[in-house]
């Protein structure tokens, strides 16, 4: 799918829907919030908001990008119904670069080609602060199996293998595949084979 498809097809889904992914936050980024010291948080694709405005409700100064004008808008207007300031702007994958350093960045359901996603994890590496933490959730290959939600190419979800090698120069505290039961709105409901890590530098 060219970009400019793919950010037609977003931007109507996000248009059509009331909420695609819930208001509610991923329930591995809400654990590790809840549990850490409010800092800089980056989160990319972040869609409708719903993890930064729950970060931002817990002390987090949030950065957020997404290709999708339409998800921007209902982030930042959600945000300014739920009284809380994220920084949240329209912005590709590969318009992306190391800008700030942040203490933890959440890559939460970000699926895109292995030839972007190489370079856009080494991208995220060199956006940490000394000490700084990825933390990632996504669909494993074995999501194909299931209809949970997720890219229907196996090429677009994630091995172990892959990230170990993608954050090789990071220290993996957590690598986890995981069954779990999405409820995640209506685009991420039902039975799920996620993969989960957090990485250090």
């Amino acid at each position: 799918m060219k970009a400019t498809d793919a950010s037609n097809f977003w931007n109507q889904r996000y248009k059509n829907n009331a909420t695609v992914y819930g208001w509610q936050p991923n329930m591995f980024f809400k654990e590790y919030i809840d549990n850490a010291e409010a800092g800089t948080l980056l989160l990319p694709c972040e869609g409708e908001g719903r993890n930064a405005i729950y970060a931002a409700k817990k002390g987090w100064q949030v950065s957020a990008f997404d290709f999708s004008s339409i998800a921007v808008e209902k982030a930042l207007q959600k945000a300014n119904e739920e009284n809380v300031s994220i920084n949240y702007i329209q912005k590709s994958i590969e318009e992306y670069m190391p800008d700030k350093q942040y203490q933890l960045i959440a890559s939460i359901y970000v699926h895109i080609a292995e030839s972007s996603r190489k370079l856009f994890h080494q991208q995220l590496i060199a956006s940490l602060q000394p000490k700084g933490t990825i933390l990632l959730e996504a669909f494993h290959k074995n999501q194909i199996n299931h209809t949970s939600g997720g890219p229907q190419s196996t090429q677009l979800l994630y091995s172990k293998e892959e990230l170990m090698a993608d954050f090789s120069g990071l220290t993996i505290t957590l690598l986890e595949e995981k069954d779990i039961y999405l409820t995640e709105g209506a685009f991420h409901n039902g039975h799920a084979s996620v993969i989960r890590m957090i990485a250090n530098n």
